[in-house]
């Protein structure tokens, strides 16, 4: 038995697909410890991996076992939805599809041996109809989030106009999404900030106008294991249906959905709203003003059927901000309050 203080825990009732992962380990230079039926919770949470089969993760959403950014969902080919399911639930965007994804496997075990699992959260913003600003507004909780730590605002529309713009990082050297090279699926955050355009403890990785851009499951996926890892705040401004809008949903420790307050965009976002909730259940509303028909934010929190995280009142000079040098806010600045208001669930970032 190895001791089980610093353990990889593997709960995989499949006995190959058992036997598969044990290689894996060894291959990394990782011992690890074979269970028939899932730990206690002291065992789960002082455990720094958790490689647990389809099964034993649905079991472990079922007892309420604590989310885990240390748990690992291994398949015996491809995922289905419940396994995605199951790793949001309980904290992780890493479900692996065996044997395609040994490579990825044994990456994990290997840097975890090297990298103590941090504390880092994940909020990922949608617009509820299009053009709700929610782009803005990822912009805005990032440069918040920013100010009191590490954080990487990842830019999720591979034809969108780039984050960097919006946060005036365009004629800023550092890699976009085309030129991202993400090797055996991992990456550092440290080699991230230090390859992105940023600003102070702020990295941007932007999608790049003048390429074509092909945003992978995998490198995304890692990327955001990179941040979470390291305790940063990752922020993801991803659109309203695809592959990386569903894996940044399932990852994610709050999703925010952008609304603005007039009736029709509360309507757009039920349908939306309805989406998310059957995949994560910390899902909020952020409705943004004017309200050209006095309609306030509660009622709209209330016509989507989403709880509401903040409000907020239009930005002075926004549109000649963002034509300009990028979002640059005050601390008296409408969007960092509201974004401040939104991080506080789950941050100390500041309120202003």
């Amino acid at each position: 038995m190895t001791d089980l203080d610093s353990a990889l825990l593997v709960i995989v009732p499949d006995a190959a697909l058992s036997d598969r992962v044990r290689r894996i380990a060894a291959a990394a230079g990782r011992e690890s410890t074979h269970l028939g039926a899932l730990p206690d919770r002291a065992l789960w949470q002082s455990s720094d991996i958790v490689v647990l089969g389809t099964a034993a993760a649905e079991r472990a959403v079922r007892e309420h076992l604590s989310r885990h950014p240390g748990v690992v969902v291994v398949t015996d080919g491809p995922a289905d939805v419940e396994a995605w399911q199951s790793a949001s639930r309980l904290g992780t965007s890493r479900v692996l599809a065996l044997p395609a994804q040994e490579a990825d496997l044994m990456g994990v075990l290997s840097a975890a041996a090297r990298v103590p699992v941090g504390g880092g959260v994940v909020v990922t913003v949608v617009g509820g109809c299009g053009g709700a600003g929610a782009s803005v507004f990822a912009a805005a909780s990032a440069v918040v989030a920013s100010r009191s730590g590490r954080t990487v605002l990842m830019d999720g529309d591979a034809a969108g106009g780039g984050m960097d713009l919006v946060t005036g990082l365009d004629g800023t050297p550092g890699l976009r999404w085309p030129e991202l090279v993400i090797d055996g699926g991992t990456v550092t955050a440290d080699a991230l900030h230090h390859a992105l355009p940023g600003r102070g403890d702020l990295a941007v990785l932007s999608t790049r106008r003048e390429q074509t851009n092909t945003i992978t499951a995998a490198a995304w996926r890692a990327v955001v294991d990179a941040g979470v890892t390291a305790g940063e705040v990752v922020v993801c401004d991803v659109p309203r249906a695809g592959p990386i809008h569903e894996m940044s949903v399932q990852a994610a420790d709050l999703v925010v959905v952008l609304v603005p307050a007039t009736v029709r965009s509360a309507a757009a976002a039920q349908c939306l709203a309805r989406s998310i909730t059957s995949t994560s259940a910390n899902v909020g509303v952020v409705v943004r003003g004017p309200a050209p028909s006095g309609l306030t934010a509660a009622e709209v929190a209330d016509v989507v059927g989403l709880p509401l995280l903040a409000s907020v009142r239009p930005e002075r000079r926004l549109a000649a901000m963002l034509d300009g040098r990028g979002l640059v806010l005050g601390r008296r600045s409408p969007l960092a309050r509201a974004a401040g208001d939104v991080l506080a669930l789950l941050t100390s970032a500041p309120t202003t």
